[in-house]
């Protein structure tokens, strides 16, 4: 599964950031965690709304940002 099917991006939910399916949880709160040292066991204890497959996304998603891959269409 494609990131792009995962991250989205709505102007008036968390300021236009990208939020993973909708929700208000970030993909800066995920890196954030992660970058704490959270695993992603952990992660998806605090947050059960997440699983797996959204947390990798969220890296795809940096991992292209970084490469200055922008996402065409956040919601495509």
């Amino acid at each position: 599964m494609s990131y792009r099917e995962i991250i989205t991006v709505e102007p008036g939910k968390r300021g236009g950031r990208p939020c993973i399916r909708g929700m208000r949880i970030t993909v800066g709160d995920v890196l954030g965690w992660l970058a704490v040292g959270m695993s992603q066991a952990e992660i998806i204890e605090d947050f059960p709304e997440l699983n797996e497959a959204d947390i990798l996304a969220c890296l795809a998603f940096a991992a292209d940002k970084e490469a200055g891959r922008e996402m065409a269409d956040a919601n495509a």
